[in-house]
C-alpha cells in the first residue's frame, strides 16, 4: 500500500500577479511610513517580515517588527525632555491604558502633574504618577540624572529634594536598570533615509516586473475571449 500526501496549489497568473502587486504595495507602505516618521520625536523603524508563504498568502503573509535600536540624540536645552541612550520606554498612563513612549518630551501641569503632549501622566518605577510638592519658578531647578531619578530643588531648604524614579521598562514591561536617561536632549527616530531608499528599489522592481506580467496576462486572455466569441 503505497499513500500519497503534500500539498498542491494552482492558481492562474493574473491572480499570482495581482497578488504578488499587492505585497508589494504593502512592504511600500511599510517604507512609506518609516520615511514619514524620519522626523518625529521617539519614532522607531518598523522592519516587514515576510512568510515564507506570502507567495500564496498575500498580504496576510506581511507583519512588522519594530527596530529598537537607539535613535539620534539631539540638543533641545529644555529642562523637561528627556532622551534614552538605552533601549527602553517612559511608561504613560492614558485613558486605554499604560502605554510605552520613547518621546521624552515633557512638561507640568498646574498641580505639579509631569505630562507628556497629550496630557497623560508619566509614571515612575512604582507605578504611580510623578507629581511635583510645587512648581519651581525655574524649571532648571528640575533634575534628572541618567538612572531616571527626577529631583527638584527646594529653595527654601537649599537642597536638592528627590521626587520619583521615572519608570523606564523594556518590551516585556521589566525595569530597565541603566537608562542612561538625558536631560535637555530629543531623541529622533531611528530611520536613515538613504537606507530607506535603497531599500524601496527591489520591490518598486518586483511590483512593476509582475504588473507587466498581469497586463500580458490579461490581455491574452481578452484575445482568447474575443476568437472564441468571433468563432461561435
Amino acid at each position: 500500500m503505497q499513500i500519497n500526501g503534500g500539498v498542491r496549489y494552482c492558481d492562474t497568473g493574473v491572480k499570482s500577479s495581482l497578488r504578488a502587486m499587492q505585497v508589494a504595495n504593502s512592504l511600500l507602505g511599510i517604507t512609506n511610513e518609516n520615511v514619514s516618521g524620519f522626523d518625529k520625536i521617539g519614532y522607531q523603524r518598523k522592519e516587514a517580515v515576510v512568510s515564507s508563504f506570502t507567495e500564496y498568502l498575500g498580504v496576510n503573509g506581511i507583519s512588522t517588527n519594530v527596530d529598537d535600536k537607539v535613535g539620534r540624540i539631539i540638543v533641545s536645552e529644555r529642562p523637561l525632555d528627556l532622551a534614552l541612550g538605552e533601549k527602553g520606554y517612559f511608561q504613560i498612563k492614558t485613558p486605554t491604558g499604560v502605554q510605552l513612549t520613547r518621546d521624552g518630551r515633557f512638561k507640568l501641569d498646574k498641580n505639579g502633574n509631569l505630562l507628556n503632549l497629550e496630557d497623560n501622566k508619566v509614571l515612575s518605577d512604582s507605578g504611580v504618577p510623578i507629581k511635583l510638592s510645587f512648581i519651581p519658578d525655574d524649571l532648571k531647578n528640575i533634575v534628572v540624572n541618567k538612572n531616571g531619578l527626577v529631583s527638584l530643588f527646594n529653595p527654601k531648604s537649599r537642597k536638592l529634594e528627590s521626587v520619583a524614579n521615572l519608570g523606564v521598562v523594556d518590551t516585556k514591561g521589566m525595569a530597565v536598570m541603566k537608562p542612561d536617561v538625558k536631560q535637555g536632549y530629543n531623541e529622533n527616530s531611528n530611520v536613515s533615509l538613504q537606507n530607506e531608499f535603497l531599500a524601496v528599489m527591489p520591490t518598486v522592481r518586483t511590483f512593476e516586473a509582475n504588473r507587466q506580467m498581469f497586463i500580458m496576462s490579461n490581455t491574452n486572455t481578452q484575445k482568447a475571449i474575443s476568437q472564441l466569441g468571433s468563432a461561435s
